[in-house]
C-alpha cells in the first residue's frame, strides 16, 4: 500500500484513470497493484511518499477493506485526522532514521493507530468494478511485462496484442493509464537501466545501448539527453549522478 502525502505546493497525481490536483495537507491512498504516478512537471512542491506491507496493518487486509483514494485536508482537518497524519508522517522517518531499540514495533504502531482512525471516520470503499478492475490488472501485467523485456525489439503493435487491442486505442489508454505515450515510457525504461549501467559498470557507450535495447549508439545518445537533460558522458562525470531527474524535455 501506498500513502501520498502532499506536504507543499501543488501536485497532480494519476490513480488509475482519476487524476487528483493535490494541495498542501492532502492525502492519496493506492492499493496494491494501483496504477500512479506524479506530475514531475507540476510546480514546485515537496510530496511524501509512505510504502508499507499491507500486513503490517491488517494480516487479512482485503481491498475492499480501505479508505477511498483521496482525501482533501480540509475532510481530514474536519475529521480530527489532519494532526494525526502531519505526526505520522513526521515520528516514522525519526524512528526509521534512529533505529532506537524497538523502534520497528513504534513505527508500525504509528501506522496502524492512524490507518484505523482513518477506517473509523471514514466507511470502506468497495473494489473497482469488474471490468475496470480487469483493465487495471492487465495493464500492471504489461508494464511487468515491459520491465522484463524492455532489451527486447518491442513496438506499440506488440504491446497493444498484449492487451487485445488495436494499435489506436491501446495508444490512448496507455497514455490515460501512464500519463505519457507508449513509446516515451519504454525509452524511459531503457534510459533508467543505462543510467545504473553508466554508474555501476565500465561498460563502453555502445555496449551499453545494446545491452538496453537501443539499435544503435546514435539513437540512445539522442533519446538518452532527451531524457536526463545530459548526453551518457556527460552522466557519467557527474560529481552526483543520483541527482538527475528522468523526465522528458
Amino acid at each position: 500500500l501506498e500513502m501520498i502525502y502532499a506536504r507543499e505546493g501543488l501536485s497532480s497525481i494519476t490513480v488509475n484513470d482519476d487524476t487528483y490536483q493535490m494541495q498542501p495537507g492532502d492525502l492519496v491512498i493506492c492499493n496494491s497493484g494501483d496504477i500512479h504516478y506524479s506530475d514531475s512537471a507540476a510546480p514546485e512542491n515537496s510530496i511524501d511518499f509512505l510504502v508499507f506491507d499491507p500486513g503490517l496493518i491488517d494480516p487479512q487486509y482485503r481491498e475492499t477493506a480501505g479508505p477511498s483514494n483521496y482525501i482533501p485536508a480540509q475532510k481530514l482537518a474536519d475529521l480530527k485526522l489532519a494532526e494525526p497524519l502531519s505526526r505520522l508522517f513526521f515520528r516514522l522517518p525519526q524512528e526509521l532514521k534512529e533505529r532506537e531499540p524497538y523502534y520497528q514495533e513504534i513505527a508500525a504502531a504509528c501506522l496502524r493507530e492512524f490507518w484505523y482512525l482513518l477506517k473509523r471516520a471514514l466507511p470502506a470503499q468497495d473494489a473497482p468494478q469488474n471490468g475496470r478492475r480487469k483493465l487495471i490488472d492487465s495493464f500492471h501485467q504489461l508494464l511487468c511485462y515491459l520491465d522484463a523485456h524492455y532489451t527486447d525489439p518491442l513496438s506499440l503493435e506488440s504491446a497493444a496484442a498484449q492487451l487485445g487491442y488495436s494499435s489506436s486505442h491501446f495508444s490512448k489508454i496507455f497514455k490515460k493509464m501512464a500519463g505519457i505515450n507508449f513509446v516515451t515510457y519504454l525509452s524511459m525504461l531503457r534510459v533508467e537501466q543505462a543510467c545504473a549501467f553508466i554508474k555501476k559498470t565500465e561498460m563502453r557507450m555502445v555496449d551499453i545501448s545494446m545491452t538496453c535495447g537501443f539499435g544503435n549508439l546514435r539513437t540512445f545518445n539522442r533519446t538518452f539527453k532527451e531524457i536526463t537533460g545530459y548526453t551518457p558522458t556527460q552522466f557519467k562525470h557527474l560529481s552526483d549522478a543520483d541527482s538527475y531527474t528522468l523526465t522528458y524535455y
